[in-house]
């Protein structure tokens, strides 16, 4: 119970960020305890799972919130973060709510230590990937490798080539596609290929070995394993869950 309490007090006194992630519609803020339960949220968060108000998502986890098995993925990436003490930082994922609303995001979360540094909960935020519209000037050469990832996505694509294209070091290409994108040249072919499969998985009945190929894997099970890691769910289970019931 003391513990609790702390890990409470501590939301209370981070009540004034709290107003400000509330003035975030792009950005979902949480803190949780050790089980996982929300401590404190923010409206975004509310509004993105249809909820009437922040006191319908305090005590209970995201197994109570989500659908399967996203709810038990989330779920078990927040004990994780409690027993280990160690962050997860910059993941990008694949968020589906209840109400079918899909979006890409880049999670953080980070473990909430009490004076003797227990962890007594965990602190995140899940920040939504917005692509840019890339114009002409400066951007130009970014802008057409950005395309290259966009158009050649079922090739492998070296980050390395992808620089040389935009007249770039390495560094500075991963650099500005950070600065533009949020994600790293690794997240953004991750993403891409991604989108593609969930576009063939929904508006076509391809085979899953057909569509891996198609997004650049070298064969269903590469296909699985990135596709689960990103969305939490397996293409089959995603073609599942947006058929008609």
């Amino acid at each position: 119970m003391a513990v609790i309490s702390e890990l409470e007090a501590r939301a209370v006194a981070a009540g004034f960020a709290l107003e400000l992630f509330d003035r975030l519609p792009d950005v979902v803020f949480f803190i949780k305890d050790t089980s996982g339960r929300y401590v404190a949220v923010n409206e975004t968060l509310v509004r993105r799972l249809g909820l009437n108000g922040k006191a319908d998502l305090l005590g209970r986890t995201t197994r109570d919130l989500f659908p399967a098995p996203l709810g038990e993925r989330y779920l078990a990436q927040d004990l994780a973060v409690c027993r280990s003490g160690r962050e997860i930082s910059d993941l990008l994922e694949l968020h589906l709510y209840p109400n079918h609303q899909e979006g890409w995001c880049v999670t953080t979360k980070v473990p909430v230590r009490s004076g003797d540094d227990t962890v007594i909960g965990l602190a995140g935020t899940s920040r939504d990937v917005h692509t840019p519209a890339l114009g002409p000037g400066s951007l130009q050469d970014l802008a057409g490798a950005v395309r290259h990832i966009h158009e050649h996505f079922d090739r492998p694509l070296r980050v390395e080539r992808l620089a040389a294209m935009a007249r770039m070091s390495a560094y500075q290409f991963t650099r500005r596609t950070r600065l533009l994108f949020g994600l790293t040249p690794a997240q953004l072919i991750i993403k891409t290929r991604v989108d593609a499969a969930r576009r063939m998985l929904r508006e076509s009945d391809a085979p899953i070995g057909r569509i891996a190929g198609a997004c650049g894997y070298c064969d269903q099970s590469a296909l699985t394993r990135q596709f689960k890691a990103a969305v939490g769910l397996t293409p089959a289970q995603y073609r599942e869950r947006g058929r008609p019931r």
